[in-house]
């Protein structure tokens, strides 16, 4: 699956209200807006009676089963759920997006290491926890506030766009700037995909 960005995938700077979220059948198309205070919106709600409505992804579904079996998948976040929850009020993130990077990262193994040297639950190299202030990649709380820190500082950086944004966390900023786009690379394909789908299923409640 091929992905371009877009200046309008500026859903990143927020917004999800937990109460407007419902599950959906099938789709989940997520729409962004800026309010009256300048403040950009990212919701899977279609808002009414608002101009500069912008339709930031339009979903389908699935395409398989986790990993693990939804119970233990269920158990494993759980524990980390408030830690999640904080570091995305404080980075101005959806918690939903936590959970898919997550999930797709480390199966919620918070010692898993990658074969490329990538650390925690949201396998951060070494270059990119020390960058992010993280002196212990293996500390739940340090790897989840580093992780979504590093996306914050993605998100600014290419705009908000949220498939930019995915891709350089997987591949780096500057192949993303050197191809102008996401990465002809496999992997990092398939791990844009990956994370949007399992970001959209959080969304809709089918993976609560």
């Amino acid at each position: 699956m091929a992905f371009r960005g877009s200046p309008f995938l500026v859903g990143l700077f927020l917004g999800v209200s937990g109460s407007n979220l419902a599950p959906l059948a099938a789709r989940a198309d997520i729409y962004s807006y800026v309010d009256e205070e300048g403040v950009i919106h990212f919701t899977n709600i279609r808002p009414r009676g608002r101009r500069g409505v912008v339709v930031v992804m339009r979903t389908r579904e699935g395409r398989g089963g986790p990993s693990v079996s939804p119970i233990e998948r269920n158990r494993r976040r759980a524990q980390y759920e408030s830690i999640i929850r904080e570091a995305a009020i404080f980075y101005h993130l959806p918690p939903a997006l936590l959970h898919a990077v997550i999930e797709v990262e480390s199966g919620y193994h918070p010692e898993a290491v990658s074969p490329a040297g990538a650390m925690g639950l949201m396998q951060l190299m070494p270059s990119t926890a020390e960058r992010m202030g993280v002196l212990d990649p293996f500390d739940p709380r340090q790897n989840i506030f580093g992780g979504a820190r590093y996306l914050r500082v993605l998100a600014n950086t290419f705009n908000g766009d949220l498939v930019l944004t995915l891709a350089a966390y997987h591949a780096g900023e500057a192949a993303v700037v050197r191809f102008g786009g996401v990465p002809p690379f496999p992997d990092t394909q398939r791990y844009v995909e990956r994370v949007l789908e399992l970001y959209r299923q959080y969304l809709s409640g089918q993976r609560m």
